[in-house]
């Protein structure tokens, strides 16, 4: 029931992932209201299951009042459920904050984790590179930084089977004496981390390929990724104005599109899906409060392949 084009684009998102992916979805919220889009969506499959949830979070909400108080939400049902091992993974498009408290209150963090981390990858044309933390938490201590750094580097070689991940450390430059006191401090103690840490690295450098797991503090990152949408938003469509715009180009508009939108997509939220939620017990899901269709399947795409390849289990303090 969360996120900007709930409840129809979620359910759309979930029939195209049991269609198209085979993936069994128990689609969490009112029931009335799921079944209702569900019917419009003209797609009957055993794979796809209604759980009843009569309450909704609120983006604007405060969370742990919110989880607290909206026991019968469809974020505290579809974390019950996972609790119990009724689901394997949960996928949320709602309130980030509220996600996050359930899960910890709810699952679990892993044993000798502080703080949970939001973490995705971005498929930058030099190479996958992790970015951490995305918005679970907007300030952080030195010790939740050299965390998030372990967490990262354990998911890039399971997933990427990246041998020995290159850590860098986000900063306002690439001086380890730059930064705040924090990342200061985490400078020093990731120099002596079992990590593969190569010190401090701008925001220039992120797309460079120079580091394979990136650590930042949750207001950072969360303001480096949707600048990033932001620009490619704006990218391709000033290249396609000039393009359409250009006599010389227009006939040649229709074949440079797909080369426009498949250089941009490396920012495309829809098609990473959503963020993990490391240092949980159990493979929880964050998607883009925009999330589309696309988006939505994309993360249960994500959500399914963390279950198989074991990573909550793999990550620990």
């Amino acid at each position: 029931m969360g996120g900007d084009h709930s409840p129809e684009e979620i359910v759309k998102g979930g029939v195209a992932a049991a269609r198209d992916e085979g993936i069994e979805v128990v689609l969490v919220g009112q029931e009335e209201v799921v079944r209702g889009e569900l019917a419009k969506q003209d797609f009957a499959d055993p794979r796809i299951d209604v759980a009843n949830a009569t309450e909704v979070v609120g983006m604007d909400e405060r969370p742990v009042l919110a989880i607290k108080e909206k026991r019968d939400s469809s974020i505290v049902v579809g974390m019950e459920l996972l609790r119990k091992g009724e689901v394997a993974a949960f996928v949320s498009a709602g309130n980030t904050g509220a996600v996050m408290t359930a899960a910890c209150l709810i699952l679990g963090k892993r044993k000798g984790i502080h703080r949970p981390a939001l973490g995705a990858v971005f498929p930058f044309h030099t190479g996958p590179v992790l970015c951490l933390d995305l918005g679970a938490n907007a300030d952080c201590k030195a010790g939740w930084l050299v965390q998030f750094a372990h967490m990262g580097s354990i998911y890039m070689e399971k997933v990427f089977n990246i041998e020995n991940p290159r850590v860098g450390l986000l900063s306002s430059g690439e001086e380890d004496t730059k930064g705040s006191q924090e990342v200061q401090k985490a400078n020093k103690m990731l120099r002596k981390a079992k990590v593969n840490f190569i010190g401090n690295i701008e925001g220039r450098h992120i797309a460079s390929g120079i580091a394979d797991v990136i650590v930042t503090d949750g207001f950072t990152g969360n303001v480096v990724m949707k600048l990033g949408e932001g620009i490619g938003e704006m990218l391709v469509g000033s290249l396609w104005k000039a393009v359409t715009e250009n006599p010389n180009l227009k006939t040649s508009a229709d074949l440079l599109e797909p080369t426009f939108r498949s250089v941009i997509g490396t920012l495309d939220y829809r098609q990473y899906g959503g963020a993990l939620l490391f240092g949980v017990n159990h493979s929880v899901i964050v998607a883009h409060g925009r999330s589309d269709a696309r988006a939505i399947k994309s993360a249960m795409v994500a959500a399914k392949r963390t279950v198989a390849l074991e990573l909550a289990e793999a990550i620990k303090g």
